[in-house]
């Protein structure tokens, strides 16, 4: 018999929006999702039985170290490797959503176009806030001070929305990271964001 935290958990991973489960186990479907593929390898006739029973294994399991970390971490192995080497001074290319050696994550970036660099948001350069900020306030014609102050002038508002847009879309930064060093809230970083004009930014980057 089910403990109730057990049984709790795996109806929230039921209702889950987010991940296969929900159609590999029945509950909802999704004609794009290929779940006879998955289910064949738990053989047949009891496949989706088999399949429930482990996850219910899985989750029961708590928290799994070695299974934690995308990239480089899972590849070596767990995070003891990884600090092994930082330790003797030997340097690995990594990325979280790819998963191989440093060589391998070195190849596939090389290998990437403009238009994969832009996706995956892999800025060729990484230029921190307060220089951006003090370029696009010399282009502008304002001070830092006035871009961080809530100050509704236009020429502010429009050199905020400008650091927002390259800050986020250019150089990967957060929202939320965005937002504190601007001093204003979330959602007004994500109108800037959002909004279909796109800055020249030749002239700030």
């Amino acid at each position: 018999m089910l403990r109730a935290g057990l049984v709790e958990k795996l109806e929230e991973l039921n209702r889950s929006p987010w991940s296969g489960h929900s159609a590999l186990a029945g509950y909802v479907e999704r004609h794009w999702q290929d779940t006879q593929y998955v289910l064949s390898f738990l053989g047949s006739g009891r496949a989706k039985k088999n399949y429930m029973e482990f996850v219910e294994r899985g989750v029961d399991q708590g928290k799994r170290p070695e299974l934690v970390g995308g990239g480089l971490i899972r590849s070596m192995g767990g995070w003891f490797e990884v600090f092994s080497l930082r330790r003797s001074g030997n340097k690995q290319a990594s990325d979280q959503r790819i998963l191989g050696d440093g060589d391998f994550v070195s190849q596939v970036l090389e290998e990437m176009d403009d238009l994969g660099r832009q996706n995956l948001r892999l800025p060729t350069r990484k230029m921190d806030l307060a220089t951006l900020a003090e370029k696009i306030c010399e282009v502008h014609g304002i001070h830092v001070g006035e871009l961080r102050s809530g100050s509704l002038r236009s020429e502010i508002v429009e050199a905020r929305r400008v650091l927002s847009w390259l800050a986020v879309k250019e150089l990967g930064y957060s929202g939320a990271e965005v937002a504190r060093y601007l001093g204003v809230t979330n959602s007004c970083v994500t109108r800037a964001v959002s909004a279909e004009k796109a800055p020249q930014k030749e002239k700030y980057i």
